[in-house]
């Protein structure tokens, strides 16, 4: 297991682990039973089956059928991957159809990742947290419990340059549609960032900022508490 708070180790396991192009292979055959084996899976009967794995390995397979295969249909989203999606199925979160996420990343009990969301290695999604449709956390970004990331807004990822540290967003934070947190940013808890904004430094807890780049408007009080306060109907699913 690679330490995610290592860029450089990150780094390193991007270049040593295999690439894989994952594919789904349609086959129509003629006298010819396909099997499992131990580089791609066969589900099918007859003269008509779908293979599942590597894209070179299956092309290596049927180059080798000759005539037996008729006919051939690929399906494929990536090429020569590192990283591959993560498997959400065991999450107790809400992952909505279109949402991009990569492996060996963090998402608590009742988190909510809309349409177009991409999320990458080593990020953290708190219990309760929103990351709304096309926004991105990047690699190693961290988002507290209860935070609003709107929709396109950007939380930068650390791999380039290593040195830096990650995005750190704290909980009860909201930011607006479009905003970009840049890289080492640390967002204090309760605070409110304004649509558009560009932070290039540090928020204190329950400021308010705006602007590009983003300075401190006021304090967080009772009006803008209620205009930014969350839905729980949109994230519990129990």
């Amino acid at each position: 297991m690679i330490n995610l708070n290592d860029a450089y180790e990150i780094a390193r396991y991007i270049k040593e682990v295999k690439k894989k192009t994952p594919v789904k292979v349609y086959v129509n055959t003629e006298d010819l039973s396909i099997e499992s084996t131990e580089e791609f899976k066969s589900f099918g009967m007859g003269n008509s089956y779908i293979l599942v794995g590597d894209y070179q390995d299956i092309m290596n397979f049927l180059e080798k059928q000759g005539d037996k295969i008729k006919d051939t249909h690929v399906e494929y989203d990536r090429r020569n991957s590192a990283i591959p999606l993560y498997n959400f199925l065991h999450e107790n979160a809400r992952i909505e159809p279109g949402a991009l996420i990569r492996d060996m990343v963090t998402i608590e009990k009742n988190a909510v990742v809309m349409m177009g969301a991409v999320i990458n290695i080593g990020a953290f999604v708190g219990e309760g947290s929103m990351v709304d449709m096309n926004a991105v956390i990047g690699a190693r970004g961290t988002l507290g419990k209860n935070v609003h990331l709107g929709a396109g807004a950007v939380v930068a990822g650390v791999l380039e340059p290593p040195s830096a540290t990650p995005v750190i967003i704290e909980d009860d934070v909201l930011i607006g549609a479009n905003a970009v947190i840049l890289e080492g940013v640390r967002i204090g808890k309760g605070a409110v960032v304004a649509a558009g904004s560009v932070v290039t430094s540090d928020v204190e807890a329950g400021a308010v900022v705006a602007g590009s780049p983003a300075k401190v408007i006021k304090m967080k009080d009772e009006k803008t508490a209620d205009k930014t306060k969350l839905m729980d109907d949109l994230r519990v699913l129990d």
